[in-house]
């Protein structure tokens, strides 16, 4: 009898265990990751490599420039990138101001500043501009992170990014 009891609380409380949530994410380690992407992102935009500007999205992710229609999938937003990265004014530095993860570890985002310089397609002068920006990103199954939405606004950088 004790030992039927013993065994079917120890079963119950495997079966508790169950029920438990994940353990939460690194969200430090995370964090890191992103910081890293936006690092590459930023070197990538130096050096005009639209390829690499491609490959940080997702292949189903959004993506709004401003002054540019809504592009979403991997052609249009290669397109996109492409022309961005051929113009010869183009310089473009960004930094998040927070970054915040979710607990499940699978998404993510940051939200920062911009400065960017770039021809005006009419006058075909540079033009400068700064904003703000917000992008989601998500944990694909190969471990890395690609950007799903990518939404830029110009407007005044938040006084904590000045």
């Amino acid at each position: 009898m004790q030992k039927a009891m013993l065994t079917a609380i120890a079963g119950l409380a495997a079966l508790g265990g169950c029920n438990s949530a994940p353990p939460a994410a690194d969200g430090k380690a995370i964090e890191q990751q992103l910081r890293d992407n936006e690092a590459k992102w930023n070197r990538a935009y130096a050096s005009h490599d639209a390829e690499t500007l491609a490959g940080a999205y997702a292949d189903d992710a959004a993506l709004a420039n401003p002054g540019s229609d809504l592009v979403t999938g991997p052609t249009a937003i290669r397109k996109e990138t492409a022309a961005f990265a051929a113009d010869p004014n183009l310089k473009v530095q960004f930094a998040a101001d927070r970054i915040q993860v979710a607990r499940s570890g699978d998404l993510a985002y940051t939200r920062g500043h911009y400065e960017l310089t770039m021809t005006n397609a009419d006058t075909r002068k540079p033009e400068s501009s700064s904003g703000s920006y917000l992008t989601v990103w998500q944990k694909q199954t190969d471990g890395s992170w690609k950007a799903v939405e990518d939404f830029v606004t110009p407007g005044r950088a938040p006084a904590a990014a000045k």
